[in-house]
Parts: structure tokens; sequence; C-alpha cells
């Protein structure tokens, strides 16, 4: 989609999660798309129209690139993905002979536009915290949103004003690492003069280093999950505690069998032997 135009824009319904924007494939077609980036888990390509197209994917969302007829794409993904086209919701016709196809099953996704020079005011934007991949989540970053907060160590990952992105399943893989308990007070990771604890510097780099292995294996793929290209994540086959309950604690010389508990309404997957 970088650097190419939108030649047509097709909304086959009026509405996905929410109601898509007034005038919305008009408002598409013919633009370029001059940048392609991420906030949190929303999709962002930036338009020489001076607004961002908003894309986040819910649940079952996902994207589908096809060659227009007679059109070679040498170097992008046009592998089947097998769905069905009866969820085929948006299409964009690219300028390069791409199809680009939006097949969302649930409609949890949504999709919406906002002016690119105040989008961290948009409203879906507005409030996230900081992102966990730009290099400023560290143990002084964790200790400073933590610090005095009672609520659980996982509720305090998930919670999106504060950390950007981070979901369920990599929140358990990182506290594993980190040899912390998904119930610990969160505010236990600041020390009594807000400096960060050896916990929270853990903790950060655990982080840091469980996404990047998620990104490099493309993902976890359990249910709906697939890349672009209409291959699997494998990361899943790298978890050491999530949907693993009753298996036996892979930390070297630990005997404790990783166990489920519910906090807030989510599956949280921990050894409560060596994570304290």
């Amino acid at each position: 989609m970088e650097g190419a135009s939108i030649v047509e824009a097709i909304a086959r319904r009026p509405d996905l999660r929410f109601p898509l924007p007034r005038d919305f494939a008009a408002r598409l077609a013919g633009r370029r798309v001059e940048a392609l980036r991420r906030r949190a888990k929303y999709l962002l390509a930036d338009l020489d129209s001076g607004q961002t197209l908003i894309m986040h994917l819910g649940m079952s969302g996902s994207f589908r690139i096809e060659a227009e007829a007679g059109a070679a794409l040498p170097g992008l993904f046009h592998h089947p993905r097998g769905k069905d086209a009866a969820h085929d919701h948006v299409v964009f016709r690219l300028s390069n002979g791409a199809r680009v196809v939006y097949n969302d099953p649930r409609r949890f996704g949504f999709m919406d536009l906002a002016p690119t020079a105040t989008l961290a005011e948009a409203k879906h934007l507005a409030g996230l915290g900081l992102e966990p991949l730009d290099g400023g989540l560290d143990g002084a970053a964790l200790a400073r949103l933590f610090a005095g907060k009672a609520a659980p160590l996982k509720a305090a990952l998930l919670d999106q004003s504060l950390i950007a992105g981070l979901g369920n399943i990599y929140v358990c893989e990182a506290l594993h690492r980190a040899h912390l308990s998904p119930r610990r007070a969160a505010g236990a990771l600041a020390l009594k003069d807000g400096k960060p604890s050896a916990r929270a510097d853990l903790l950060a780099r655990c982080i840091g280093e469980v996404l990047a292995e998620a990104v490099e294996a493309g993902g976890s793929s359990l249910r709906d999950h697939r890349q672009a290209d209409g291959s699997l994540g494998y990361f899943q086959h790298a978890f050491r505690v999530y949907d693993r309950e009753g298996a036996a604690c892979p930390t070297p010389g630990c005997r404790g069998l990783i166990a489920r508990i519910v906090q807030s309404g989510r599956s949280t997957f921990f050894c409560p032997a060596c994570q304290r």
C-alpha cells in the first residue's frame, strides 16, 4: 500500500463494528498512501489528503492481498487466504495492481478517518500509553507508571492507558520469564524513592524480548490469526506458560506445574512455584 494510490475504495456495507465515516469510499478514492505505520494495535495509513486511515482488526479481521487480472506483484504477498468472500467488507484497488481486501467474519474490527496533524487526539488513539517497542519501556518507565498502584501486575500491564498494545498472551509469557507473579501488586516494582527495582528492570527486558521474538515468528496462531501472505504465525510453539495448564514449568530446576486463574475475565497462565 505504501507509495501506491487508491484507485477505488469499495465499502460493501455501511458499518463494521462502528459505522464507516461519512463518504468513506469517496474520501479515499484517488488518494496516495504516503506512509503505513502502527500505534498500539491500530494500523495507520497516512494519505496525501492530510487524513489518516485508522484500521483495527478486532478479533477476526484480516487483510488479503490479491493481484488484479494481468498484474504482477513481485515481492508482494498474494497467496490465497481461503477466507469466505461473504465476509469481504472493504476492498482497496491500488495503482500498483494490488487489491487489498478486508475480511472480518465477526465484524469486531473497524475503520475511521482522522486528520494526520492531530492524530494523537483522535478518539481511538487519545489516551493510549507508552509504546513497548519504541525504546522507551525500561525499568524506570515501569516504576513511574506503576508507582502506588495496588492493582495486580497482570491487570496493570494490560491497561492500554499505561502501556499500549500489550496483549494477554505476551503478558503471561513476559511475567513467567521475569519470574513475577501475576498477582503481585504493580506498585511493588517501584522502590520507596520511586526508582525501579531490579524486578522492574528485568520485566521491561523480558517484555521487549517476548515481543521481538513474537514479531520474528509472525505472531501467534490460535484460531483466526494469519499473516498477510496467508501463513500461520509460529510463536505459539514457543509458549512457556500460555494455554499450558498442568504442564511442567520449563524453568530449569523448577518442579512446578503451570496453573490457570482468571483475572478481570481473562485467563492467566503462570507457575505458582517460581513466579513470586
